[in-house]
């Protein structure tokens, strides 16, 4: 067993994801995982799931690849499912090993050699993890004062209110960008949007570091260029 590679957001942008593996030096023997929302937005969605493939990765799924699942499932009932531009393309470039690898990923994914918990958005701190709603798990950004998740930034960071164990990395905020606490890593830093995209590398069998040093672990690759206007753009 080798090292942990854990990248955030990618959507689509399969050169950036390249060129992360080639910046860690990737081998047979580490582990990548990544934490969802693999497709949409982005201009190569379908090379990108075939990085991820080659490298043998291994993704939750985000909320990107849950609405994606729910207009296919709805068109093969007959029913109407209209698709907002970044997701109707998909329709057109997937082919059976794509659809194969979307359908397949898990709402969570545990690396117990780094005691990590890899979820696409976060949880309701406080909730013990089997009782975590779905849609938490893919949508959450912050609680409200009344306790409620909400997929917005109107209240206060899940991540500063989680002090459990195990240490849990995600993904799905770009406006909060590169995100370390003492018990949790947001690692999307809006490549997509004309950003980074972000990772971190940890050693076989390491905890992540507290967050004075964890940034020492944080591995980033600038975008090629904005693929999608931040700002006008709701970043779900």
């Amino acid at each position: 067993m080798g090292r942990t590679l854990i990248v955030g957001d990618v959507h689509g942008c399969a050169d950036e994801l390249s060129e992360l593996f080639e910046r860690v030096a990737l081998t047979t023997s580490d582990q990548v995982f990544l934490v969802g929302d693999l497709v949409s937005r982005g201009p190569d969605p379908r090379r990108a799931l075939a990085v991820v493939r080659e490298a043998r990765g291994r993704s939750v799924v985000g909320n990107h690849e849950l609405r994606l699942l729910e207009i296919r499932k709805k068109r093969a009932l007959g029913q109407s499912a209209p698709a907002p531009p970044h997701l109707a393309r998909l329709f057109e470039l997937f082919d059976d090993a794509d659809w194969a690898l979307v359908e397949a990923l898990p709402l969570h994914l545990d690396v117990a050699a780094n005691d990590v918990r890899v979820v696409h958005a976060g949880i309701l701190p406080g909730l013990p993890f089997e009782k975590q709603d779905p849609w938490v798990l893919t949508h959450i950004r912050s609680v409200r004062d009344d306790g409620t998740p909400s997929n917005d930034l109107d209240g206060r960071p899940w991540a500063s209110l989680y002090t459990g164990s195990p240490h849990l990395v995600f993904g799905h905020d770009a406006r909060s960008k590169l995100q370390l606490w003492p018990a949790a890593t947001g690692l999307d830093t809006g490549c997509v949007y004309g950003g980074q995209l972000s990772a971190l590398l940890l050693p076989e069998n390491s905890r992540p570091p507290p967050p004075a040093d964890r940034r020492d672990a944080i591995v980033a690759v600038p975008a090629r260029r904005p693929y999608c206007d931040l700002g006008s753009s709701r970043a779900d």
